[in-house]
């Protein structure tokens, strides 16, 4: 339960508090009331002996719990662990699990004799052993995170120091006559996220308890039953009957409680499949009560362990089947950023190759952040090339350390100083961004990107420009392997995908999050759709109170005697028409757009509004020189590679087409910018081809 804690989004839990209680307790009120209808039918045909009312705390266990580690394993496996109907499913798993170990700590409480007053005295106690050991957890986790920071993980001994202190209370709870689940959960859920600390336990404990601990107490949870009791036909309907109100209670609790959230039939049917699952719960309160003499009849005891084992059987296949079919709710679907809510939850997908562009990076997540009331949720992503193979006749003992290394070793110390600046990064802003390292060859590299970005439901993936800045404000070209990957993610990527210009040595990053200092950000403005995923992605950056955003729209000057400057023919008319009306089109939807921003944040005065006319591509250049010294980020659309009068030329000295023709011009070695560039490419279905490069 410790790890289930770690593992939580607990943010999210506590915004969704409401309405994954509101799933939890409808299921578990149903779900104790057929435990409490059919307790004296099962009382008497097992043969037990003791109170009814155990028995009914049971069977309430029984067939209310929902197992929160398999649901939250199951979403991870099948990949929906990232929807809302995954997390969802997570948040009131845990809850229903906290109702049936409340519903346990009676069972065990039941057989020892304390009065009111020595209760009450446990019961504050048990709270305070919870609150004194997150404290003392969250002390010794930033000691050991500022202790030995060239280390990339904890030692063992130092892993051993924290266990030890999880270990004591939970005996010492234990020992008081309390289940110590519940504090496990709780201690784990609020432990410490940043640091290498809580990085270290994460790798640790989840391959140990998933691989060894569950399977070896799930083992032998089952070698205690026995199964040979389903022997008659009344046994038989004992055991049906429990699968059947278990699944009754749980899919008429659920849909009931969907149905008031006015939640989709579909989703709640999910839902309502995915809180059947059983676990440890269930087994523990059977032993417990055996064990206590609460329930004395072993016959009821293999016949309800029969029953747990056959409905985790029954589900798990069905709910995989579920998620497949439902793969139309649970797919990717991408929201652009020129519809969605500055308001709503960003999650976003940051790569970096190495360390030199991390602290800008950073910066732009906190940046696109916004609000601090804005949930956010970022991932860093630290690609490593992996280099070919070459033969070699060496001996294994003949060979170079470097050669003998594992997967782990790969990134060398980039990695540490990577962890560093994100873990600084959470100390001051209290965001948690969550790491994972690629090791993979560049031809394939662009392939990991996309489909961790599909999996994580990013609304759009960052990448670092190929280039960056020497010491003496030049850009330097790096790998080109690197600039490959960007243009092979920005084709497949199923969402918006920007690339990061950093000029971190010469304008100072972007990491606002505890300078004080107001940073002054630019979005260029020149219209199609990815200026306008630009725009979507301002209105975040312009919430931020370091940011003072000013978007600049450049417009065609109006003069007489317009020349389109194109030779038409008969034969081209109906091509040109439909080029004229889909620029309209276009036209349109940026006056509405740009309308609608200037009457909700414009006139309010959060951002500043600028418009620059001119005539042609030269001027724009000029334009953009002008106001070169004066913002340290600009963020513009990629554009397509159709004909503009407002970039005419400007493609002449086109080095980098991924970057688009304003992009590329900002980012040009010859042009004498201070900011940081950030180039963004809304996504499109048709993104197939290797025409948008």
């Amino acid at each position: 339960m410790f790890l289930i804690g770690l593992e939580t989004d607990f943010p999210y839990l506590l915004r969704k508090l409401r309405i994954a209680g509101t799933i939890a307790c409808g299921s578990c009120f149903i779900c104790t009331v057929f435990a409490a209808a059919v307790t004296s039918f099962i009382f008497t045909e097992t043969g037990a002996h003791g109170s009814h009312f155990i028995m009914a705390l049971t069977l309430s266990i029984i067939l209310s719990n929902t197992a929160s580690p398999f649901v939250t394993r199951l979403a991870h496996d099948l990949k929906f662990a990232n929807t809302d109907i995954g997390r969802l499913a997570i948040s009131s798993s845990l809850i229903s699990d906290a109702y049936a170990v409340l519903l346990l700590i009676i069972i065990t409480r039941n057989k020892q004799e304390y009065g009111f007053k020595n209760s009450i005295f446990l019961g504050i106690l048990y709270f305070v052993v919870i609150i004194v050991v997150i404290v003392v957890n969250r002390h010794v986790a930033n000691w050991l995170n500022r202790r030995n920071r060239s280390q990339k993980y904890l030692k063992n001994t130092e892993i051993f120091i924290l266990l030890a202190i999880l270990f004591v209370a939970a005996t010492t709870l234990e020992t008081l006559g309390f289940s110590s689940i519940i504090a496990c959960f709780l201690i784990g859920a609020l432990f410490p996220r940043g640091g290498k600390t809580g990085r270290t336990l994460l790798i640790k404990l989840s391959y140990s308890v998933h691989n060894f601990v569950l399977p070896i107490y799930f083992g032998y949870s089952g070698f205690k039953s026995d199964l040979t009791h389903i022997n008659s036909l009344t046994n038989f309907s004992i055991v049906a009957i429990i699968i059947l109100l278990s699944i009754g209670g749980k899919v008429t609790g659920t849909l009931a409680a969907c149905f008031h959230l006015k939640i989709p039939l579909n989703e709640g049917v999910l839902l309502a499949f995915l809180m059947n699952l059983k676990g440890h719960v269930d087994l523990l309160a059977l032993t417990i009560g055996v064990e206590n003499k609460a329930v004395s009849s072993q016959v009821f005891y293999n016949l309800m362990m029969a029953a747990v084992v056959i409905n985790s059987l029954i589900w798990g296949p069905v709910i995989a089947y579920m998620v497949r079919r439902e793969s139309d709710i649970l797919g990717y679907k991408h929201v652009a950023f020129e519809f969605q809510s500055p308001e709503s939850e960003l999650k976003l997908l940051a790569c970096v190759h190495g360390p030199r562009p991390v602290a800008t990076m950073i910066g732009l997540i906190a940046t696109c952040k916004g609000s601090d009331n804005v949930a956010i949720t970022p991932y860093l992503m630290h690609l490593i090339e992996l280099p070919e193979k070459t033969k070699t006749t060496l001996l294994y003992h003949q060979k170079e350390e470097d050669e003998l290394s594992d997967d782990d070793n790969y990134g060398g110390n980039d990695v540490v100083e990577i962890n560093e600046a994100v873990d600084i990064f959470a100390a001051e802003t209290g965001v948690v961004i969550h790491q994972l390292k690629i090791v993979s060859p560049f031809a394939s590299m662009y392939d990991d990107v996309c489909e961790f970005a599909e999996d994580a439901r990013a609304s759009i993936i960052i990448l670092p420009f190929h280039k960056h800045q020497r010491i003496d404000g030049k850009l330097e070209s790096g790998k080109e392997g690197i600039r490959a990957t960007n243009q092979k993610v920005l084709r497949h990527a199923k969402c918006s995908v920007a690339i990061l210009v950093d000029r971190g040595l010469t304008a100072g990053t972007l990491h606002v999050s505890g300078s004080g200092m107001l940073q002054h950000v630019a979005m260029l403005f020149f219209g199609g759709p990815d200026d306008r995923e630009a725009l979507g992605l301002s209105k975040r950056l312009g919430m931020h109170h370091h940011v003072n955003l000013t978007v600049i729209r450049f417009l065609e000057k109006s003069e007489g005697g317009e020349n389109i400057g194109v030779n038409i023919t008969q034969k081209d008319e109906d091509v040109f028409m439909m080029a004229i009306s889909n620029h309209e089109l276009q036209n349109d939807a940026d006056n509405m757009v740009l309308t609608d921003f200037f009457n909700r944040y414009v006139t309010s005065g959060e951002v500043g509004y600028v418009e620059k006319h001119v005539a042609h591509g030269g001027e724009t250049a000029s334009a953009l020189r002008d106001m070169a010294d004066m913002y340290s980020m600009f963020i513009v659309g990629k554009g397509n590679k159709g004909h503009s009068t407002l970039t005419t030329g400007m493609s002449d000295w086109e080095e980098c087409p991924e970057l688009g023709k304003v992009g590329d011009f900002l980012a040009s070695s010859d042009f004498e910018l201070s900011g940081s560039v950030l180039v963004i490419q809304q996504h499109r279905p048709s993104n197939n081809g290797d025409d948008d490069l």
